[in-house]
């Protein structure tokens, strides 16, 4: 499986950075789960090699609305490098991407290293701030046909983010309106309390799935809590807003 492993990773890796669709490994080939997140690890490290930073994590499917979206009912997590990050309130080239898709989120700062399973009471001592954003997400499968492993695999669909104004204040969290708008007009709305409850638990998570990898995450490292509502693709010249009650707005305009 090793040189299964080394293959495919070096094909998703191809395809993020040219922007060009590739089958369904799963479909030829079966992997595990456990094998899926070896697959993206050593995805990433080409993407490290060639000078990327990593700046946190994702995660995926914390809300029921993606899980019926995507067709799935597990959790998942996935990595932030530098070269996601889009500018808030700036251009997206849709030229970068294959079947772009965007969803509000929240994103937490850590202060501290989280290097241990946190409980929900633990969370917020291990936060910096807190700010609405937006999620781009694009899998690099044809046909945006993918299996939970090959998602896994392919670094779970992580592509480009933008982060709106950083706040330290935690309160409103648990149950914050969301609402998400392509050229002022309503697509998504929906509330924090769709991510787990609440965003919080989110780290929580993240926590125990980075503990079980044997992986501490830095202080100052991002951690996107997965989104608020379903998807919308994106098409060219439209403009695209999340405002998250008590958090404030994060946007950008597709080239």
């Amino acid at each position: 499986m090793n040189t299964e492993i080394t293959r495919i990773a070096a094909a998703l890796d191809l395809a993020a950075r040219h922007a060009e669709a590739v089958p369904q490994f799963s479909a030829l080939s079966p992997f595990s789960l456990e094998d899926a997140y070896r697959i993206q690890r050593a995805a990433m490290q080409h993407r490290y090699d060639n000078g990327e930073r990593s700046i946190g994590i994702k995660m995926g499917f914390t809300s029921r609305a993606k899980m019926i979206q995507m067709g799935v009912d597990s959790l998942i997590w996935g990595w932030l490098t530098d070269a996601m990050l889009e500018e808030d309130g700036g251009l997206v080239d849709l030229s970068r991407y294959i079947h772009p898709r965007v969803e509000p989120e929240v994103c937490f700062l850590t202060r501290r290293t989280i290097d241990r399973p946190l409980t929900l009471l633990e969370a917020a001592d291990y936060l910096e701030a807190v700010a609405p954003a937006l999620e781009i997400i694009d899998s690099r499968y044809q046909a945006f046909k993918f299996s939970l492993e090959d998602v896994v695999a392919d670094n779970c669909s992580s592509a480009g983010l933008t982060i709106g104004p950083w706040s330290r204040d935690f309160s409103g969290l648990a149950n914050a309106g969301v609402v998400m708008r392509m050229d002022g007009r309503v697509v998504q709305a929906g509330s924090t309390a769709a991510i787990l409850g609440h965003p919080l638990r989110s780290l929580v998570q993240a926590s125990q799935l980075l503990h079980r990898a044997e992986i501490a995450l830095p202080a100052g490292s991002l951690v996107m809590a997965g989104g608020a509502t379903a998807a919308e693709a994106l098409r060219p010249g439209v403009h695209v807003s999340v405002e998250i009650n008590g958090l404030g707005e994060s946007s950008f305009s597709v080239r």
